[in-house]
């Protein structure tokens, strides 16, 4: 217990201390905002800054830190590690440059400033990517909830339509291409800060179910510094790629433009861009801390790690009947509340990729039905058995990290413009190019799948002699380059 509770008095303390020395280092200033500037009642509204505290909030949680911190905890307590630090000097730093270079740019998409930072070449890389990941995280944020509801209702005793977890994901899908489609403060505006309360209550809630039951003992990483991963699946570089949302993730740079062009002042962008993703990534550390203490590691992986009937019953655990009513609406509506915003990611990436106006209902029509489209049919396909929702998940966790590390690299090229310190995106963009190369070579779902082999037993043996040295090189080659 000690050790968690030391690893969330760093992220705290990291948020007035490390985040400030970000913030000093960007340098906002009093100029007029991109909100206030081009205001066109769709996309750039002013909002006060807890209301965009609490959107931004929702808009990268997801289910990321409680899914991707579940399965982290299946390495063990060393999983605090990489969700503290990561996200004071990796995540927090990331998400604070992303969204305040759109603002700088007057509320492009990430796509487009990496354009301007790195050239037209990345820019195409990257408005790619975007696109890719915004429609993967969409399908992800809509089925997860879609089978949380399904379990509810299925543990209940019903066995009607409200069962049937096709029903569910419809009428997410639905919902989607309506909150995609209309003003950002119609909706979204709206109803997210009081789900981000419901997140936060929730985190709360486990965190202190768990820290007042005698049965469940958080264990010391200290006494626990070795990987206690059940399949022996490396630390480097999974457990990085795994735990993305509470650490580090490129999907938030997506959404970060969506507060960017919602903002009254640049020096709003502390507490919206960098306050969240410490909240982010204590909201991580309670689930993770959840999952290594409810459960041996052989148990969990049993269960299947960071999934909806896990989360069910570490509510019920923790929390007991009234506090999972409560816990379980947070989880439903974290993902789905993440979900549309990630379409109407797409939807503004690919208005700028395109140059198309999006004030008229026609040109909104335009690009929601083929993103929604798409979403609904890898969703569907899910639900009707056709597609796996891990390879989907595991797909976006790389393509997520490999985001990431671009963006950084995007901010470390704008801060040596600035004659600014650019160490402090340089380090971990380096970091992150190591991560994401070295995934790339071990994973089953890239090179992994040719370069690794099994023993007698089926028991896999990953390649770690050639991918370790590859990442490593690859992310030297790029900070030379850089």
């Amino acid at each position: 217990m000690v050790s968690f509770l030391i690893c969330l008095a760093l992220l705290i303390v990291g948020y007035f201390t490390y985040g400030k020395v970000v913030d000093n280092t960007f340098g906002p200033d009093d100029r007029e905002t991109p909100a206030v500037r081009i205001n066109d009642g769709i996309d750039y509204v002013v909002m006060p800054q807890w209301k965009l505290f609490l959107v931004q909030l929702l808009n990268i949680a997801g289910l990321g830190p409680i899914f991707g911190a579940l399965t982290g905890a299946l390495w063990g307590p060393i999983v605090f590690l990489w969700i503290t630090f990561g996200t004071i000097f990796a995540g927090g730093v990331h998400d604070y440059f992303s969204g305040m270079l759109s603002e700088r740019n007057n509320g492009a998409s990430v796509s487009e400033i990496t354009g301007i930072y790195l050239g037209n070449g990345m820019k195409n890389v990257m408005r790619v990517f975007s696109v890719v990941l915004l429609v993967m995280v969409g399908t992800v944020f809509a089925v997860g909830p879609a089978g949380l509801i399904q379990l509810l209702f299925t543990n209940a005793g019903f066995t009607n339509v409200l069962s049937n977890k096709l029903f569910w994901l419809v009428l997410i899908l639905i919902y989607y291409f309506i909150a995609t489609f209309i003003s950002i403060d119609k909706i979204i505006g709206k109803i997210y800060p009081i789900f981000g309360i419901c997140l936060i209550i929730m985190a709360v809630g486990v965190g202190f179910g768990v820290l007042t039951n005698p049965d469940y003992v958080i264990p010391e990483i200290w006494e626990n510094f070795t990987n206690l991963h059940p399949s022996g699946t490396p630390i480097w570089s999974f457990m990085f790629i795994t735990v993305a949302c509470g650490a580090i993730s490129g999907f938030h740079a997506t959404q970060s433009p969506l507060m960017a062009r919602c903002m009254k002042s640049e020096r709003q962008g502390h507490m919206v861009f960098y306050g969240a993703m410490v909240s982010e990534g204590v909201i991580a550390l309670i689930w993770a801390a959840a999952g290594c203490s409810i459960y041996e590691g052989a148990k969990l992986l049993e269960m299947g790690g960071g999934c909806p009937a896990t989360v069910y019953d570490i509510c019920s655990k923790t929390m007991g009947s009234v506090g999972l009513v409560l816990a379980m609406l947070g989880v439903i509506a974290c993902p789905i509340t993440s979900g549309d915003t990630a379409f109407r990611s797409a939807r503004l990436t690919l208005a700028d990729w395109l140059k198309i106006d999006q004030k008229s209902y026609a040109n909104r029509l335009k690009l929601c039905i083929p993103v929604l489209g798409v979403g609904a049919i890898l969703g569907i396909g899910n639900a009707l058995g056709k597609i796996d929702y891990n390879v989907i998940w595991r797909y976006f966790s790389w393509t997520n990290q490999t985001l990431a590390m671009i963006v950084l690299w995007a901010a470390s090229m704008f801060l040596f413009r600035e004659k600014k310190n650019y160490w402090i995106t340089a380090v971990p963009a380096t970091f992150m190019s190591a991560v994401s190369m070295t995934y790339f070579f071990l994973a089953p779902e890239c090179l992994g799948a040719f370069l690794n082999s099994k023993t007698a037993e089926g028991v896999t043996v990953y390649n770690t002699a050639l991918a370790y040295p590859i990442g490593i090189i690859f992310a030297i080659v790029l900070l030379a380059i850089f």
